[in-house]
């Protein structure tokens, strides 16, 4: 496995990125990967590896780059009140808009590297990331072939002009969805919104329930869940090779 770091430039500044390839020669189909609102770490830059490790290559961006900001411990932050709050101020500085804008660069970067296959990319993203990934699918729908989230939260808010449920329409992607058990972020009303809407925009959505608490998926936050985890991985890997690799 590779990793290239790489600067992209966005038109609100210069974004920090790493690109993780498989060993060998590409190309490979293309990932954006999106982080949880913890941001880029060494947890999630060894994610991103493991999928690259399946046979992609995958742009993980650091998506705070207009504000410099010191790394989060979320083996603690949910205990510690002042590191909650720095953490939920920093995550609602970053807006749909912005979102957007980044998700629009990043693409292009990625389907412009030799390393990226011709064809569908992909975004996945975690927690925070998961709506990110639904925008960059509704802002790119000629590229983004595959969208995967897991324990996304918001992402069919009831009285959010901006809920990335509302975006359906723009989608050509296949959207997988995996939920937490009990998570207030992403509960079954928002299930049942997400399905009608996707539904009606024609969007092929497979949405599942996993029995593990929001968070499972990534080893550094408290509620994480080797289980859980163990079955978004093979899923993802799954789910991005059919529809990824169809259209490459």
């Amino acid at each position: 496995m590779t990793r290239t770091e790489l600067v992209v430039d966005t038109p609100d500044g210069p974004c920090r990125a790493t690109l993780h390839t498989p060993e060998g020669s590409g190309p490979w189909p293309g990932v954006l990967y999106y982080p949880d609102a913890g941001g880029v770490r060494g947890t999630i830059g060894g994610m991103a590896d493991a999928v690259a490790d399946q046979g992609f290559a995958v742009l993980l961006p650091d998506i705070y780059h207009r504000t410099p900001y010191a790394p989060f411990d979320t083996s603690t932050l949910f205990g510690d009140p002042e590191e909650f709050a720095r953490l939920t101020a920093l995550a609602g500085s970053l807006t749909p808009t912005q979102v957007v804008t980044d998700a629009r660069a990043l693409v292009a970067t990625l389907v412009a590297r030799a390393e990226v296959a011709p064809g569908g990319v992909g975004a996945v993203g975690y927690c925070f990331g998961g709506s990110m990934a639904f925008r960059a699918a509704a802002a790119e729908p000629e590229h983004v072939a595959a969208v995967a989230t897991f324990h996304g939260g918001n992402l069919a808010a009831a009285d959010d002009p901006s809920s990335p449920h509302l975006l359906a329409g723009s989608i050509s992607a296949a959207v997988y969805v995996a939920a937490a058990t009990d998570d207030a972020s992403f509960d079954a009303d928002q299930h049942a919104r997400l399905q009608a809407a996707c539904e009606e925009a024609g969007v092929p959505l497979t949405l599942e329930t996993y029995p593990a608490a929001h968070g499972f998926a990534v080893p550094d936050n408290p509620t994480h869940d080797d289980g859980a985890d163990r079955r978004h991985r093979e899923t993802l890997a799954a789910f991005l090779s059919e529809h990824l690799r169809r259209r490459g």
